[in-house]
């Protein structure tokens, strides 16, 4: 699937991986990225983490969300109540 084309998508994966997060390449960023923090030792890149959080959850995650509910209906909506996203909660 292209993240930036979730209309595009024509099944739902619900196995590997993504029985665990719905949302595994954005958790992998965003160890990545505190991977990264530790790496220079330096607290500054450790504030750009709540904002990558939050940006993803608002302009990417969100509007992917919506358009694979649109496109999967219940089938969809069960998979999210089973699966963490990348807060880590379920919904």
């Amino acid at each position: 699937m292209n993240p930036t084309k979730p209309d595009a998508t024509s099944s739902l994966v619900i196995s590997g991986v993504y029985r665990l997060s719905r949302n595994p390449m954005y958790v992998g960023a965003l160890f990545a990225l505190g991977g990264w923090a530790v790496f220079l030792s330096h607290p500054l890149p450790f504030l750009f983490l709540p904002f990558f959080f939050a940006y993803m959850n608002r302009f990417q995650i969100a509007p992917e969300e919506r358009a694979l509910s649109s496109k999967f209906g219940a089938d969809y909506e069960t998979y999210k109540k089973g699966v963490s996203g990348l807060s880590g909660g379920r919904s």
